[in-house]
């Protein structure tokens, strides 16, 4: 599949940043051309209009979330350790892209609501053979929440919010103990 192309990605990301810096209301055409360093013109040719750029964002989360269920089947560490492991967020594409994703859904979008709940499945689905019921496949991606959630607070504050390195290593060994 050929690359989209450059002015458009550069568009997209500054959605994206816009939106998750300011919000959704902030996020305007103008805004947005300005900051990818493109005319209106320009963005209007690659995105005839604000759904049109929000259609974009949830396309490139779509994408995003495919690589990554392809990532987590293939980890050796296993896809439930993978999934909690990587729901400490680093900044990554697929991370800037759910956030921006959740604030459009808190803005009001039904389309970025929707596809949140997508991907959610599309990652149970991924975990449910892995677990031995319900009840686990629900704390492992419960735990996920809460460690997506708490790392978003924990902004170089003086509390830890989230585990890292052995602390979450350990977490997850419980965890795997609990559930398989």
């Amino acid at each position: 599949m050929p690359r989209p192309p450059l002015a458009r990605e550069k568009v997209l990301d500054a959605f994206e940043s816009i939106v998750i810096a300011d919000g959704e209301r902030a996020a305007t055409l103008d805004a947005t051309a300005k900051a990818a360093g493109v005319s209106k013109g320009g963005l209007l040719y690659h995105f005839g209009s604000k759904e049109e750029l929000a259609a974009g964002l949830l396309e490139r989360l779509d994408t995003l979330t495919t690589a990554d269920l392809a990532v987590m089947a293939a980890a050796d560490e296993g896809p439930v350790a993978y999934y909690i492991r990587t729901s400490v967020m680093e900044d990554e594409a697929l991370d800037r892209a759910l956030i921006a994703a959740t604030r459009l859904a808190q803005g009001g979008s039904i389309a970025a609501a929707e596809g949140l709940r997508n991907n959610r499945r599309r990652w149970e689905d991924a975990i449910r053979p892995h677990v031995r019921d319900r009840t686990s496949l629900d704390l492992v991606m419960l735990l996920s929440d809460g460690l997506y959630f708490n790392n978003s607070l924990d902004v170089h504050g003086p509390e830890r919010l989230v585990p890292h390195d052995e602390e979450l290593s350990a977490l997850i060994a419980l965890v795997l103990k609990s559930t398989t």
